[in-house]
């Protein structure tokens, strides 16, 4: 369903588009739903519910500060999700250089960007979903999950695409690369709810 709506279904009419677009975010939240094991941790009714929000952010997202706003609750539902799976590393820490040194080159410059346009008013929502996002990841990667971990990534990548395209300048089949992205993204984070819990989970390093 992923692959027609990002390469065959048109973009006219909207309700049509935004169908087969939410199609694909329905099957993986069942997909989530299915996989959670019969004991559930807090962690994974935290996830499941950031899939939800991260899917009418989906839905929302032609109304931007209505779907930023959707994402950044989703965001924030992943990241509690995460923090109660912490696994402590020194080099899982150590994580928190390089994506805090990527959030605030790339923040920068849409932040500059931003601030140049018309849309002033978006400076601040940018910077703290950047914050939020650059957390989210760095959580993930502590729990130690290596599907939430390249999840997140992935998502920082199809956020960062979106957000270039949108202020900074343009990027040849940027929706290709944004949803291809995004849609994996959603399904790592999902697929991480069955090993969430175990005593011998698999973890990145």
């Amino acid at each position: 369903m992923g692959v027609l709506y990002i390469f065959i279904i048109p973009e006219e009419p909207l309700v049509f588009k935004l169908f087969f677009k939410l199609i694909p975010m329905a099957l993986i939240i069942f997909y989530a739903f299915y996989s959670l094991p019969k004991q559930k941790t807090k962690s994974h009714w935290l996830i499941l519910i950031g899939l939800f929000f991260c899917s009418i952010g989906d839905g929302t997202i032609h109304w931007f500060i209505v779907g930023l706003t959707s994402f950044l609750i989703g965001h924030l539902f992943y990241l509690s999700g995460f923090i109660y799976q912490w696994k402590f590393s020194i080099w899982r820490s150590a994580s928190i250089i390089p994506i805090g040194v990527y959030a605030c080159i790339i923040g920068s410059d849409f932040v500059q960007a931003v601030a140049r346009s018309e849309d002033t008013y978006l400076v601040i929502p940018v910077i703290i979903y950047m914050t939020a996002i650059a957390s989210m990841a760095w959580f993930a990667i502590m729990s130690g999950n290596i599907f939430a971990s390249i999840g997140s990534i992935l998502f920082v990548i199809s956020d960062s695409i979106l957000a270039w395209n949108m202020f900074v300048s343009p990027i040849n089949n940027e929706h290709i690369f944004v949803m291809i992205t995004y849609y994996t993204a959603q399904f790592f984070i999902a697929h991480s709810l069955r090993n969430f819990g175990k005593k011998h989970s698999r973890t990145v390093w």
